[in-house]
Order: structure tokens, then C-alpha cells, then sequence
């Protein structure tokens, strides 16, 4: 046998020896009996990615070399938990160092980067189905921090997330944006119309809080009135509209609203009449009837 194919033969017997000594270090300990569903990565884009046994460990949770030696002494040089969990900068500096880029540019200095928030706190890497990456289940990953959108979530008027036709993070950037509430869009405005784009304008006619900001009239996580208005018709409207033209409650005698109440437009509301509110083009659309 020439010298050559001999050495090769050697390497290889060696490397396998090597691989299958290192994969018994952490599988051998970490069974499924005993960290449950910890296997499945193999199932998962990360275990394709990362190869087999301990090779693909280390990648994540470092060498490890004192865990290994003494496991019950000495926790994984990177640990994620649930016990002795590492700093949170070091867990997220293993996750960046594969994940940049793209929406993680403005994670350094986002709500949850300086909340001290790590990414296993929301993802799960050794599962094939990572709960914050479907839109049917994401919701209780979210609310599970967020206390107060539950119940907003839950209103009779409200985007159509428990049914998982969209999630938060369609409006939200949960690694961070440039603007408030991590928005995928340069505004709030323009955030609302990627899927409300009839509201988009410019009208010939327009009704400037429409303009200025959707959240003056609209409730974006839920309401108990129709269309997630943050009131009802025509309460609503008349938080600016007072006495404009023709008033809509009954002159109590403080003087507003001015002139004389009209019976057929108490208690009505103003949508029935100025139904084009977000804009019209109308050339008679002046009062976004038409």
C-alpha cells in the first residue's frame, strides 16, 4: 500500500476517533432523557449549518473545556440556561456573531438591547419551530413582556393576530429602528399604510389629523369601538369639531356650541354623513362627503 494512501487512512481513522470522542463529551451527558428536545437541532437550520457533534456545540457554547472536564462543577464557558446563565452580552455577542445585518442593524441601543433583553429570551435555537418566528404563536411570546397589549389585543376591534393573518412583527422591529416603538416604517403613518394603503393619499381634499398622525383617532393594539377608534362617533369628531357649522348637541347655555341644535343630527354619527373622513377627491368632497 503506497505510504500516501496510508497516511490518509490514519488521518481519517484519527479524525473520525477524534469526532466521535468529542460528540460523546456533550451528547453522552445531554440526552434526551435529560435536557429534553435539546436533539432537535439537528432538525433545525442551525444543525444543518454547524455540522455534527461537539464541533457544532462549541460553536454556540464555546469550548467548554472545564464544563467538560467537570460538568456538574462548572457551567458551559457560554451558557443560555435556565441555570447559571452567562451575561447577556456574552449570549448575544455568540447569537451576532452569525445574525448581522439586515433588520439587526439598530440593535445596539434598541428598547430591548439596552433592557438587557437576550435574544434566547425570546428565540429558541434548539427547537424546529421557534414559537417568535410564527405568526400564529408569536403573539404569546410577546405578551408574555408586554402585559399591557393582552388585553388590548383581545378587544372586539382589533388587528386579526390570534388568527395569525398578521403579527407584531409587521408593524414592530423587535431588534430596533430608528424610530418610536421600533416601527418598520419611518412613521407611524407610514408604517399603517403598507397594508392600509387606500389611506395613503395625497387627497384633493384632506383631513389634516389624518395627515399629522394615525394614532389621534385610532387605537393600534385594540379598541371596544368600531375600526379601532380610540371613541365613538360622534364623541370622537367632536373633540375638534365642536361647533363647526352645524353643532350636534344642544346648546346648554354656555355658549357651545353656537346656533341651534339640530334634532336629526343629535346623537348621530358623523360618519353617516362625512364618510370619505380620511380624504376625498371628490371635486364637492370640501367636507368629505363624497
Amino acid at each position: 500500500m503506497p505510504l500516501a494512501l496510508l497516511l490518509g487512512l490514519l488521518l481519517f481513522s484519527a479524525t473520525g476517533q477524534a469526532q466521535q470522542s468529542e460528540q460523546k463529551q456533550c451528547v453522552s451527558c445531554h440526552t434526551d432523557a435529560v435536557n429534553q428536545g435539546l436533539h432537535s437541532i439537528w432538525q433545525t437550520a442551525h444543525g444543518a449549518a454547524m455540522g455534527s457533534g461537539n464541533a457544532a456545540c462549541v460553536q454556540c457554547h464555546g469550548d467548554s473545556s472545564e464544563h467538560r472536564a467537570q460538568p456538574t462543577e462548572n457551567p458551559p464557558q457560554v451558557s443560555f440556561g435556565p441555570s447559571h446563565p452567562s451575561r447577556v452580552e456574552t449570549r448575544n455577542g455568540q447569537c451576532l456573531g452569525c445574525h448581522q445585518g439586515n433588520e439587526r442593524l439598530m440593535w445596539q441601543g434598541s428598547a430591548h438591547h439596552t433592557e438587557d433583553v437576550a435574544c434566547n429570551d425570546c428565540h429558541q435555537a434548539h427547537t424546529n419551530h421557534d414559537a417568535v418566528l410564527d405568526s400564529r404563536s408569536q403573539i404569546e411570546v410577546c405578551v408574555g413582556c408586554h402585559t399591557p397589549m393582552q388585553a388590548q389585543l383581545r378587544m372586539p376591534s382589533r388587528h386579526p393576530i390570534k388568527e395569525g393573518k398578521t403579527s407584531c412583527s409587521d408593524c414592530h422591529n423587535p431588534h430596533g429602528t430608528t424610530t418610536d416603538a421600533s416601527l418598520v416604517g419611518t412613521s407611524l403613518n407610514s408604517t399603517c399604510i403598507q397594508c392600509h394603503s387606500e389611506k395613503r393619499g395625497p387627497f384633493l381634499f384632506e383631513h389634516p389629523p389624518v395627515a399629522e398622525d394615525c394614532s389621534l383617532c385610532h387605537r393600534p393594539h385594540g379598541s371596544v369601538n368600531k375600526d379601532l377608534l380610540i371613541s365613538r362617533g360622534p364623541f370622537l369628531c367632536q373633540q375638534c369639531h365642536s361647533a363647526a357649522f352645524h353643532p350636534s348637541q344642544l346648546n346648554d347655555g354656555s355658549g357651545l356650541p353656537s346656533g341651534s341644535g339640530n334634532s336629526s343630527l343629535l346623537g348621530s354619527n358623523c360618519l353617516n354623513c362625512h364618510s370619505q373622513v380620511h380624504g376625498s377627491n371628490h371635486p364637492s368632497g370640501g367636507r368629505l362627503t363624497r
